[in-house]
C-alpha cells in the first residue's frame, strides 16, 4: 500500500475522532459565550489553559516515548507497563500536593473563594493524564473503532452535561456557578477513558524495569521539557494576560478578566488550525517511526510537508477571508472587539504546524535535547514579550508574540534539522504557498469591501481567492506534474 494513502487512512481513522470531538467540544463555545459573561469566561479559558500545562508535565513524555520503544523492544508489554506505572506514579504524588495545597493556589490565582476550582483541575488532569498511556495502546495496537468509541463517548458526555447544568441549573445571577458546573461535567467525562481501558488497571502488573526506564527517561526527559516550554508558547499568554494587567496595567480585577476573556474566545477561532494539527499528529507520530526503516522515507517526509503546508495555509485563509462570518460562532458581541488577532494567530499556527511537522528530524535521530533548546528559548521570549508589551498592548501583544516565537522555532528546527538529520525540503514550493495565502490575504485591505459588515459581495469576492489559491495549488500538486513517488516495503 503507498505510505502516503496509509498516513491519510490513518489520519482519518485516529484523527477523525479528534477532529470531530474538538469541533463538537468546540460548539460548547457558543454556549459558554451566551450564558456567560466575559469575565466569567475569562476565569474558564484560564483555568484550561494550567490544565494544558500540567498534561503535558504529568505524561511525561511517556506517549512519544512508548511509540519509540514499542517498536524497538521485543518485550512490549513491559514498554507499556513502565510507561503506565511512570504516569500513575507521576500522577499520585501531584494529586496529593494539589489537594492539600489548594486555597494556597487560589489564593496565588485570585480565586480564594474558590478554592474548589483548584481541587477539581487537579482531579481531572490526573485522570486524562493516566489515561493516555491505555489510549497509546489502542493506537499502537490499531484497536481504532475501540479508541474511537471511547473518545466519542468521553465527548458526548462532556457535552450532554455542559447542555443539562448550564440550560437547566445555572443561574445568571451567580456566574462562578457556570464554572463550576463546567468543570464537573468535565470531571464526569474525564471518567469515561479509564472505564473504557480498565483491563489495562486493573490487569497491571507491579513489576518495574530500572533498566528500561532510565532508557525511556533518558529519552523523554528533553521530550517533556520541549513539551512543557512548548505549552508555554501556546498558553502561557492566556495564564499571564489577566494578572499583568491588573497588577501593572492598571485595570480592574473584573476588567482584565474580561480582556482575558475576549482574547480568549477569538483565540478560539484560530484554534480551527490547531484541531488539524492534533489530529494529524495522533497518526503522524507512529506513522513517521514505522517509516523510519524504508531507504526514501526522507522523500516521504519531504513529499508530505508539500501537502502539509498547502493544507493548513489553505484554513487560514478559508478562516480569515470570512471572518464575518466565523465571527457568530462567538454569541455575545462583547467579545468581537478581539476579532482582529485572529489572522496573526492562524498565521502562528501555521508556523507553528510546520514546527511541529519538522520536529520528526529530532524524534526520529534521537536527538530530543535540540527540541528541548528550541522549545525552551521559545518560552522564554514568549514570557518576556508578554511582561513587556501586555501592560501597553494588552492581548495584541500576545497573539504577535504567538506569531514571532512560532516563526523562531519553525527556523531554528529547519537549520537544525538539515545538520543533524537531513531532509530535502522544497522550500520554493513552501515558500509559494506561504506567500500566494499572505498576498491574497493582504488583498482584502485594499480592496476592502462593505467594511465591517457581511455581505454577498463581500462573501464572492473572498471565496473566489480561496478558490483561486485551490487552483493554483492543483495546478502544482496535481499527478500529471509529480513524479510517482512509491517506497518499498
Amino acid at each position: 500500500m503507498n505510505p502516503l494513502k496509509s498516513l491519510l487512512g490513518q489520519t482519518a481513522i485516529y484523527g477523525l475522532p479528534t477532529i470531530v470531538g474538538r469541533l463538537l467540544n468546540y460548539l460548547l463555545v457558543p454556549l459558554y459565550t451566551l450564558v456567560l459573561p466575559a469575565a466569567e469566561y475569562g476565569k474558564v479559558s484560564e483555568i484550561y489553559a494550567w490544565v494544558a500545562f500540567l498534561i503535558v508535565l504529568l505524561t511525561f513524555g511517556m506517549e512519544t516515548a512508548f511509540f519509540k520503544f514499542i517498536n524497538a523492544k521485543e518485550d512490549k508489554s513491559e514498554v507499556f507497563r513502565n510507561s503506565f506505572l511512570t504516569v500513575i506514579s507521576f500522577n499520585v504524588i501531584f494529586l496529593l500536593i494539589l489537594v492539600v495545597f489548594s486555597q494556597h493556589i487560589a489564593d496565588a490565582m485570585l480565586y480564594s473563594d474558590h478554592s474548589i476550582y483548584i481541587v477539581l483541575l487537579a482531579i481531572i488532569v490526573s485522570i486524562d493524564a493516566t489515561s493516555a498511556l491505555p489510549m497509546a495502546k489502542l493506537r499502537a495496537e490499531k484497536k481504532a473503532k475501540k479508541f474511537a468509541a471511547i473518545h466519542f463517548t468521553a465527548i458526548a458526555v462532556n457535552i450532554t452535561l455542559n447542555l443539562i447544568f448550564l440550560y437547566g441549573f445555572f443561574d445568571k445571577a451567580h456566574p462562578e456557578e457556570g464554572i463550576l458546573f463546567i468543570l464537573v461535567a468535565n470531571l464526569l467525562s474525564s471518567l469515561i477513558k479509564p472505564i473504557g481501558t480498565y483491563k489495562d488497571y486493573i490487569g497491571l502488573k507491579l513489576k518495574y524495569s530500572t533498566e528500561l526506564a532510565r532508557e525511556m527517561f533518558k529519552y523523554a526527559l528533553p521530550l517533556v521539557i520541549a513539551g512543557f516550554a512548548g505549552i508555554i508558547n501556546e498558553t502561557i499568554d492566556r495564564a499571564m494576560l489577566k494578572h499583568i494587567l491588573y497588577k501593572q496595567g492598571g485595570l480592574t480585577l473584573r476588567a482584565a478578566e474580561t480582556q482575558l476573556g475576549i482574547y480568549s474566545a477569538c483565540y478560539k477561532l484560530a484554534m480551527i488550525v490547531t484541531i488539524f494539527l492534533q489530529a494529524y499528529r495522533y497518526a503522524a507520530e507512529p506513522f513517521f517511526f514505522a517509516q523510519e526503516k524504508n531507504k526514501d522515507s526522507k522523500k516521504m517526509y519531504a513529499k508530505i510537508m508539500n501537502y502539509f503546508i498547502a493544507f493548513i495555509c489553505l484554513v487560514f485563509i478559508a478562516v480569515s477571508l470570512n471572518i464575518d462570518i466565523f465571527k457568530y460562532f462567538i454569541r455575545s458581541e462583547e467579545f468581537w472587539i478581539g476579532l482582529g488577532v485572529v489572522p496573526i494567530l492562524l498565521i502562528a499556527n501555521v508556523f507553528y504546524g510546520i514546527y511541529l511537522n519538522q520536529s520528526i528530524w529530532y524524534k526520529l535521530s534521537g536527538q530530543t535535547k535540540y527540541g528541548a533548546f528550541i522549545a525552551v528559548g521559545g518560552g522564554v521570549v514568549t514570557i518576556l514579550i508578554n511582561l513587556i508589551f501586555i501592560p501597553i498592548y494588552g492581548f495584541w501583544a500576545s497573539a504577535w508574540a504567538t506569531l514571532i516565537v512560532y516563526a523562531g522555532q519553525m527556523i531554528a528546527s529547519y537549520f537544525l534539522g538539515q545538520k543533524h538529520y537531513p531532509i530535502k525540503y522544497n522550500l520554493r514550493k513552501f515558500a509559494f504557498y506561504f506567500g500566494l495565502a499572505l498576498f491574497l490575504f493582504l488583498i482584502t485591505f485594499f480592496i476592502d469591501l462593505d467594511p465591517g459588515a457581511f455581505s454577498w459581495r463581500k462573501f464572492f469576492f473572498h471565496n473566489s481567492l480561496i478558490l483561486l489559491y485551490i487552483f493554483m495549488v492543483w495546478l502544482i500538486e496535481k499527478p500529471n506534474n509529480q513524479k510517482k513517488l512509491t517506497i518499498e516495503r
